[in-house]
């Protein structure tokens, strides 16, 4: 990585891909590529790090070879496939759970060509919780933001952070925002939730110091092959794509 820079990864999915010429097939990374990733990095002396682990790295009080590790929506493939290779590895993550979707789907891509995939249920987060993986939240209902009024985007804000903290008895500080759409006032939003930092769909490496209600993240897709995941990790900026 660049000196004073750190990635933070962005997963969706980790599983078979759909067919082709469905949308967004590129949001599922294989299982045994998302396992030959980190075991990589495992091998290169860096640490997997949750956003609440990663926080002191990113204020620069500490140092050392870390990167962070976040998923989008909290899919169940996760779960089974991702959270093995992670406790193996010794590493924490952030899952950003949408609220009211527990145990149901991906209910906001319905008017897409994209499969509807179950969501992790109550008691899987609660164990995706206990085995020392962060949950954060992405919001009630994976609305978008900007189409909302500051009443109803500060409540999907707030409302999301009381109800995962009652259902993991855990403090809920990390937030992203659904689709990556954000305006400066729902950072303030966040701030004033109680959130400590929020993650968008914007392409780079953080740099150490950097708004932490605006952390840019590395897109890890379906067709990042190992040589690929490495170049991003040392590439500053990249293409803005969908989160």
């Amino acid at each position: 990585m660049r000196a004073g820079t750190i990635p933070i990864l962005m997963y969706h999915q980790i599983g078979l891909p759909a067919e082709r010429g469905t949308q967004f097939r590129s949001l599922t990374v294989h299982p045994k590529s998302f396992a030959r990733q980190m075991r990589w990095m495992h091998r290169f002396g860096y640490r997997g790090l949750s956003m609440r682990d990663l926080a002191p790295y990113l204020s620069g009080e500490r140092v050392g070879k870390v990167f962070g590790i976040t998923f989008d929506d909290g899919f169940r493939n996760v779960y089974q496939h991702a959270l093995p290779v992670l406790n193996e590895a010794g590493f924490t993550s952030t899952n950003y759970f949408v609220a009211h979707q527990l145990d149901g789907s991906n209910v906001w891509d319905a008017d897409k060509n994209m499969p509807q995939m179950p969501l992790m249920s109550l008691a899987e987060m609660r164990q995706w919780a206990a085995s020392g993986q962060e949950v954060g939240s992405h919001t009630l209902n994976h609305v978008h933001l900007p189409a909302l009024s500051d009443e109803q985007a500060l409540g999907e804000i707030r409302r999301s952070r009381e109800e995962l903290a009652s259902h993991v008895q855990q403090e809920i500080t990390a937030f992203c925002y659904p689709f990556g759409e954000y305006s400066p006032k729902h950072c303030r939003m966040a701030k004033e939730a109680g959130y400590l930092n929020a993650t968008t769909t914007e392409r780079g490496l953080v740099r150490v110091q950097d708004d932490l209600f605006e952390l840019p993240r590395v897109g890890v897709w379906r067709s990042t092959y190992l040589l690929k995941f490495f170049q991003k990790c040392l590439t500053q900026h990249e293409n803005r794509k969908r989160g």
